[in-house]
């Protein structure tokens, strides 16, 4: 069985996505949480990861790090994680190192914390630019790739849907305005049992970091989600 090491709900965006996966598929594993005290190295994660950071797969002991490279080691067992379509799956794998890769505006001005529901504010011009290219990629991905078999970027739920799951709970949390596709897209998943699950488990999380939560008063203030 897998041993997943993940960072608080609340405020872990890179540990959602391996853990999305593996309860998605139905893949048994032994959850496992440390906190993200801060931005900075922790050395304390050191002896659960490689590069001292979460999520991190174990199994037998051998560690498994970066969020991407957990997806592929998943999906190796478990073709479905990506669409059967040749070129399908070669869209959502370069959309998902995109992901992997970019949005660091975005990232950097929204960080995730999901206790938050705000009014938000116009974004700068490097913020909208990612949230631009993110919007082209979900209408992309759903127009050219999407089947009858599901509401997600290429039909089936697969490892860009779980990639992109904390810009959804981003847009949500900063009240992004979206053009009606993608806000389907961003709807569906939002009410994804796992993506629910994932939520009222933050929501319960008694630690908390002023660096994130500080940003309740420069977006307008927290109102009821």
């Amino acid at each position: 069985m897998f041993d997943l090491y993940i960072g608080n709900k609340n405020y872990s965006s890179w540990s959602l996505r391996p853990w999305l996966l593996l309860k998605h598929f139905g893949i048994p594993f032994r959850e496992h949480m440390v906190s993200v005290a801060g931005r900075d190295y922790n050395a304390a994660l050191k002896p659960l990861a490689g590069n001292a950071r979460v999520p991190c797969l174990h199994e037998d002991g051998f560690q498994v790090w970066e969020s991407i490279a957990i997806a592929e080691t998943l999906a190796e067992r478990h073709p479905a994680m990506w669409p059967a379509d040749a070129r399908a799956r070669a869209r959502a794998r370069s959309i998902s190192a995109e992901m992997h890769a970019g949005f660091t505006a975005l990232r950097t001005a929204m960080p995730m914390n999901l206790k938050l529901k705000l009014k938000g504010k116009p974004p700068t011009p490097a913020v909208q630019r990612d949230i631009d290219r993110i919007v082209e990629i979900w209408e992309e991905a759903r127009m050219q790739f999407a089947t009858a078999d599901g509401p997600w970027l290429f039909g089936a739920f697969s490892v860009a849907d779980a990639m992109f799951a904390p810009i959804v709970w981003r847009f949500h949390v900063y009240n992004v305005a979206l053009p009606p596709l993608a806000a389907t897209y961003r709807d569906a998943m939002l009410a994804h049992p796992a993506m629910q699950e994932w939520y009222g488990a933050a929501l319960q999380e008694s630690e908390a970091h002023a660096h994130y939560d500080c940003l309740a008063d420069e977006y307008g203030g927290p109102r009821a989600a």
